[in-house]
């Protein structure tokens, strides 16, 4: 198991052995309200359910959406060349396990030169007390093709499950992608999730996640900027409250030649919670000419919350603009006196400023219909948590 001893899980205590919980019985599909997003996505281009790791209903409108054993059977070299590659089996116990257990996947793949008018929803649930699930999904988005897709992530609040979520996303030359994450697993949850993103030549991501739920909730995203031209937004907006750790490694890795990123990542703790940044940005001796700069902003809503801001430079090239930036601070008393001076009594005024502290990020979120909901969950954890007198 890893340890905090290893800089990748510097801050974190793993309090769990995997020999407590098994592989579930693939038998049914998450009832449909454990779905929080449906609402604000009345339009879609294709969506899919994962239960406990296994594809239960997959379908495509725009786009094609199909389990993994439908894909290979449709186009089963462009499958297997992608597919498992780009996360190493050897990075640590729960990718290994990913890779020896998880046996079915969502592939998600947009057409070259295909525009999606609407997004596509893949909601990931874990439904199995007990149990320890691996779900995968894989986007491929060919040359000159422009599209979106919304992750959820979802399980019932009083569910003990452990949950390895891949997903891997490769993008041709010419092509824009956006990713939205929703991270609302149950507060007994404890997921362990990797992303990884391959970015062609001149082509756009945008990767946005909303972390809110689990236990120990952990994102490892390594974001690859191959091709010259490429670029890469990525956004963050969490909120922890209770005994929560949320857990994020951000990897920006620059390869090609002109690349640009933009990091952004802002977050609130509260109760005893604790959330974790690491942040890199490694630029290749060959990717001259790179922009880069990633910040993280941190909320100290409460006496015994804390968070770890640690953002990092390795820069190989000399012909670069790249930078940084991390707080971590307590709500402004500035702020908090001219809002009560112009007539909000205090726990208003603290409300605006909680409200105004994540709207920077939120308003940048690619899918718009996403950021309402968050919106609302962010707020509705700190009305709670003043309700009972605990910020």
């Amino acid at each position: 198991m890893p340890s905090e001893a290893e800089e990748i899980w510097r801050y974190v205590e793993l309090d769990l052995d995997l020999a407590d919980f098994s592989l579930p019985e693939r038998n049914g599909t998450p009832p449909p309200e454990l779905s929080r997003l449906a609402a604000a996505l009345p339009e879609v281009s294709g969506k899919a359910t994962v239960s406990d790791g296994a594809v239960v209903a997959a379908e495509g409108g725009d786009v094609a959406v199909r389990p993994l054993l439908e894909a290979v059977g449709e186009a089963p070299e462009r499958v297997e060349a992608v597919y498992g590659s780009a996360i190493p089996v050897e990075h640590d116990i729960f990718t290994a396990a990913h890779h020896a257990f998880a046996s079915d996947a969502v592939v998600v793949t947009v057409p070259r030169g295909a525009a999606v008018p609407a997004p596509v929803h893949v909601t990931i649930a874990a439904v199995a007390d007990g149990g320890i699930s691996f779900p995968h999904l894989l986007v491929d988005v060919e040359d000159g093709a422009e599209a979106s897709v919304v992750v959820e992530y979802v399980s019932q609040g009083d569910v003990r499950a452990l949950v390895v979520p891949h997903i891997e996303v490769v993008s041709g030359a010419d092509a824009n992608l956006s990713l939205t994450v929703v991270q609302n697993w149950g507060y007994a949850t404890t997921a362990l999730a990797q992303a990884r993103v391959a970015v062609g030549r001149d082509s756009a991501v945008r990767i946005a996640e909303a972390g809110l739920g689990g236990s120990l909730s952990r994102l490892h995203l390594t974001v690859d900027l191959l091709g010259r031209g490429s670029s890469a937004e990525v956004l963050g907006a969490y909120f922890g409250e209770e005994d929560q750790t949320l857990d994020y490694r951000y990897f920006m890795h620059h390869v090609g030649l002109n690349t640009h990123s933009d990091m952004f990542l802002k977050g609130a703790v509260e109760d005893e919670a604790l959330s974790v940044f690491t942040g890199l940005i490694r630029i290749e001796e060959s990717a001259q000419r790179t922009d880069a700069f990633q910040t993280n902003r941190n909320l100290i809503l409460s006496e015994g919350a804390a968070a770890q801001s640690v953002p990092n430079l390795e820069i190989l090239a000399n012909d670069v603009r790249c930078g940084h930036g991390s707080t971590v601070g307590p709500l402004d008393a500035e702020q908090h006196y001219y809002l009560m001076s112009r007539g909000l009594d205090g726990a208003r005024a603290d409300r605006l400023q909680v409200r105004g502290f994540f709207e920077e990020v939120l308003a940048r979120f690619p899918v718009g219909g996403v950021a309402v909901p968050v919106r609302g969950w962010i707020n509705d954890k700190y009305v709670r948590a003043q309700a009972a007198g605990r910020v």
